[in-house]
């Protein structure tokens, strides 16, 4: 299974060694076939927003899930072969394809949000806000 880490925290030099031998094996074909939806990943005042283009998807080919402080992305883009077809070009993806972001602690997990609209698929983390008003007497 194909796996992409992007970090919201800080540079982490190995994960990128780790990002990078993925790569490497994806380029060998020693994970299987699959493709890799291109994402954005920015951050606004309240939350992240991870943005992947999913075109052609339906949500029941989507799973979103969170483990190990990691949002994990995975799905699958059936291949439309068919005997009656013969295709003169390829380039979508078909396949199953994995990718996982690392989330921050200061998140929180229990309201992250997902839509899909227009083949865009949305997915809001919003930050957990640790201040609170103190009273002074």
């Amino acid at each position: 299974m194909l796996r992409w880490r992007v970090a919201f925290t800080r540079w982490d030099p190995l994960q990128d060694l780790i990002a990078l031998h993925e790569r490497m094996n994806r380029l060998a074909g020693t994970d299987g076939p699959g493709w890799m939806p291109p994402v954005d990943v920015y951050e606004t005042p309240d939350r992240y927003v991870i943005t992947a283009e999913v075109s052609g998807l339906a949500r029941e080919h989507i799973d979103i899930q969170v483990q190990d402080g990691r949002l994990l992305l995975t799905g699958e883009r059936p291949s439309r072969a068919s005997a009656n077809e013969r295709f003169d070009r390829v380039e979508r993806g078909h396949g199953r394809f994995a990718r996982a972001f690392v989330l921050p602690e200061t998140v929180d997990v229990a309201d992250i949000t997902a839509d899909l609209r227009d083949g865009v698929l949305e997915i809001r983390v919003p930050k957990r806000s640790d201040r609170r008003q103190i009273e002074v007497e």
